[in-house]
């Protein structure tokens, strides 16, 4: 073979390989993305139905029910407009309490109960998702301060 024939092959090989890397990448990359909504968007139906996300807003006052025999639990997270009932098996972050916000990550059933594998509570006063914020500002919604969430 003529040294540029071998030269052409092996361009042509490492182009192929890098689309193959490429294409394996950026499947994998899909795979693990996880979008955010809130409870006005899973209601509207904008959360996908087949893949986990996340759902993001404020514990629900009184709406925390705990199995006496196993580490179940149910609440309610809302953005002031709408509630989503949510279930969890496992230990919840010591900072989760009614009324403060909350992050879970999980899949929607038909439903409509949201099935977390994950739950994250905020972790100082200041914090709060966008989304979450921007709907409370619209619906009105009072969080508790920190006076009120300790009673």
């Amino acid at each position: 073979m003529k040294s540029r024939t071998k030269r052409g092959l092996i361009i042509v090989a490492g182009l192929a390989t890098l689309a193959v890397v490429s294409t394996l990448v950026l499947n994998a990359f899909q795979d693990n993305l996880v979008f955010f909504f809130s409870p006005s968007q899973v209601a509207t139906k904008e959360a996908p139905a087949d893949r986990s996300f996340r759902l993001g807003g404020l514990v629900e006052e009184g709406s925390v029910k705990r199995s006496s025999d196993s580490l179940a639990v149910q609440f309610v997270v809302t953005d002031g407009a709408k509630a989503i009932p949510v279930t969890y098996n496992g230990l919840l972050p010591d900072m989760f309490r009614e009324g403060k916000g909350v992050v879970t990550q999980g899949r929607l059933d038909s439903s409509g109960t949201f099935h977390a594998d994950q739950v994250l509570a905020k972790h100082d006063e200041n914090y709060t998702p966008k989304e979450v914020a921007d709907t409370l500002k619209t619906t009105a919604y009072k969080e508790p301060s920190a006076a009120e969430a300790r009673q």
